[in-house]
């Protein structure tokens, strides 16, 4: 009575005292939307220790767990008496240490200190904090702890390292071999290592099935079958999926230990895949790089650097998703989707590919040929180069940067230069992922969404912002449906664009359906030329490969607009069926003109105050367009002069296009600030800076 009155009195002082349970170091874990793990990285000693919920392990292991090493583990304290007396008797009749009597609870306690000898000492001393963690922490909370700690061999610990680097797979669903094993393993890891000592591992797996079958846990049939299952004999590696990404989020946030991005896994998978069988046909050094955005929310669902993140000969180290390059023709859209959007252009309009020269440029075809007289639709769904710099004039270069700036897609160019004519043909900086994001806008109706890729943060903005009118982009995204397709290709199966950068340095390829966008870049990551790589043979076929694997059918498109004109030329409106033979600044006397403001000019808005629109000649009446939508007529005629009074929706750039009744039009692009907004403000939102 005495020794039993002692013990308890010494049990209670013991929990009373207990201290608090340090933290537990876990390798940081990177995991997809669906908390699927991505990529987990190592503990600074090399160990590889990941976080375990009991809730997430086979219910099978833990109940063969709990048996084997501790079957009263729900009932104790921390300490198993008759364990304890039963590892005693052992030693006596055999003369050797059988079994410890330790508790699952003691384990924790041994794991978590520095490892001590099987001594007496040592063993009061795991008995004395296993009380204390039972005072401090609940039954669940101390099989976490064990799920995290256990050995498996070299620097593996814990169960769900374990189960990856022995079967390939987290341990939810595990077979009655495997879950014998890891059970197995922990009372000697590194003796029974199954990838260096299979046959120890195999008979200590046996032993358990045994005991377990004996004491009827399990059919003799199935412990049978579980005993010929064969023992893994090699260790796989952790999971390096979305490698790029996964160190990304790391660095970007450092103190966190669990991260949930974006990314798809199984698309992930796929598109990896798909990157390596390709690498395999290209040429040396050659590497290239997928990204893949969801339309309606800009979210990474995929985002692919190279086939591997350790090969140095292809720059595997280097995220080249976010890489600035040169985007060659695929900024193209964007300018046919301002002169849509500003009503100087349809997709039907006729326009001229013929050779041209503004000024000392004079731009060409990729193929020095020309196409002549082509619907604009055609000229963009064959790379015209001509027909796109004349409506980059028109539409204002200034102006396109600015509307992709502002919707969160700055332009990289040198420190103070201004967007020129070049920027349509790639003579301008940018990644693949912001090119992604511009195309998903385009897809989602002209509403674009800043590509992210994190899940664990707060969502900031609304809907997004507005690159596009929904109108131009319907028809930008009608028209690129429509590209040829690559060879041995579908066409129409989704829109796309293709592009090349000068020198055959970067070839690209764009392309989305109605819920998803996947951009292709392929080039050497050193910048350095590739002889005859052009983003259509390249890039483009890539393109619809990952769209095959993703997708038995493609999701369709967003419907037409109300407000979208579906007709041929002929049916259009005579301002639009014939682009450039009236548009700009008119040759013909007859044709208008803005006397003021001026192409260019930057004009304060004050509330309430009108600003003028001077006007001279034309034929007939004369309609005036604000950003493509009709403000107002006034009367016109050659010598005739008239002034309208409009008032500016808000600041930024603003086009003014004045239409006489043949069709002759003269248009100007201005900037309208605000009363406290420096005049020279725009330069750096003109640079993307």
């Amino acid at each position: 009575m005495l020794l039993a009155g002692g013990t308890y009195a010494w049990v209670v002082g013991v929990r009373a005292a207990a201290p608090p349970v340090p933290a537990l170091a876990t390798s940081v874990e990177v995991v997809d939307r669906e908390g699927r793990l991505l990529r987990p990285f190592a503990l600074p000693d090399g160990r590889w220790r990941l976080a375990a919920d009991p809730a997430e392990v086979d219910r099978r292991y833990l109940d063969m767990l709990v048996a084997y090493e501790d079957r009263r583990f729900y009932l104790h304290v921390g300490v198993d008496p008759l364990a304890l007396l039963r590892a005693a008797g052992q030693m006596l009749l055999g003369g050797r240490i059988v079994s410890g009597g330790s508790t699952l609870t003691m384990q924790v306690a041994r794991l978590m200190e520095p490892r001590e000898g099987r001594s007496l000492a040592a063993k009061l001393r795991q008995m004395r904090r296993a009380i204390e963690l039972e005072a401090r922490l609940s039954k669940r909370e101390i099989l976490t702890l064990y799920l995290a700690l256990a050995p498996f061999g070299g620097n593996i610990e814990g169960v769900r390292a374990a189960s990856l680097a022995y079967f390939g797979k987290e341990p939810r669903r595990l077979t009655l071999a495997e879950a014998a094993l890891l059970v197995a393993l922990p009372q000697a890891p590194e003796s029974r290592r199954p990838d260096r000592n299979p046959a120890a591992a195999e008979r200590a797996r046996a032993q358990v099935l045994a005991r377990l079958g004996v004491e009827g846990f399990y059919d003799t049939p199935e412990v049978a079958f579980a005993q010929r299952a064969p023992i893994p004999t090699r260790r796989l590696a952790m999971p390096m999926l979305a490698a790029h990404a996964a160190q990304t989020a790391r660095t970007e946030r450092p103190s966190l230990l669990w991260h949930q991005i974006t990314i798809d896994a199984p698309a992930q998978t796929r598109l990896e895949e798909l990157a390596r069988e390709r690498l395999r046909t290209l040429g040396p050094h050659v590497s290239l790089a997928f990204v893949m955005l969801d339309n309606a929310s800009g979210e990474v669902l995929a985002r692919v650097s190279g086939g591997d993140p350790l090969d140095a000969g292809r720059a595997g180290a280097v995220d080249l998703t976010r890489a600035i390059r040169s985007p060659g023709s695929t900024l193209k859209p964007f300018i046919y989707g301002l002169a849509f959007e500003d009503g100087i252009a349809h997709p039907d309009t006729l326009i001229e590919d013929r050779p041209v020269r503004f000024g000392a440029y004079r731009p060409r075809n990729f193929d020095r040929d020309y196409q002549g007289t082509v619907p604009v639709r055609q000229a963009l769904q064959l790379s015209l180069n001509v027909p796109a710099v004349v409506l980059l004039q028109a539409v204002g270069p200034q102006r396109l940067a600015s509307r992709l700036g502002s919707a969160g897609f700055g332009l990289h160019l040198p420190p103070g230069e201004v967007p020129g004519l070049a920027v349509g043909l790639g003579g301008v900086g940018m990644n693949l992922e912001a090119l992604a994001g511009l195309y998903a806008g385009v897809a989602n109706g002209g509403l674009a969404n800043g590509p992210r890729s994190r899940l664990d943060e707060e969502v900031t903005g609304g809907e997004g912002w507005r690159l596009l009118s929904e109108v131009a982009a319907w028809y930008l995204a009608q028209a690129m449906i429509g590209t040829p397709a690559p060879k041995n290709e579908r066409a129409g199966r989704i829109a796309f664009k293709t592009g090349t950068s000068y020198g055959y340095r970067d070839a690209w390829a764009v392309g989305f359906d109605g819920r998803r966008t996947i951009a292709v870049w392929v080039g050497r990551p050193d910048g350095q030329p590739v002889p005859g790589m052009i983003g259509r043979e390249a890039a483009a076929p890539i393109l619809f490969e990952a769209f095959a694997r993703l997708v038995t059918r493609p999701a369709p498109l967003k419907p037409a607009p109300r407000e979208a004109i579906e007709a041929r030329n002929a049916q259009l409106p005579p301002p639009l069926r014939h682009f450039g033979r009236s548009v700009g600044r008119s040759s013909r006397a007859e044709g208008p003109r803005i006397a003021f403001p001026p192409d260019g000019a930057s004009l304060e808005r004050v509330a309430d105050e009108p600003l003028p629109l001077k006007v001279s000649g034309g034929v007939g009446g004369l309609t005036v367009l604000v950003d493509g939508i009709p403000y107002g007529r006034v009367a016109g005629g050659a010598g005739t002069a008239a002034t309208l009074f409009w008032q500016p929706a808000g600041t930024g750039f603003v086009r003014l296009t004045v239409i006489d009744a043949v069709g002759n039009s003269d248009s100007v692009v201005l900037r309208i600030r605000g009363p406290q907004e420096p005049s020279g403000a725009a330069a750096s939102v003109l640079s993307g800076r």
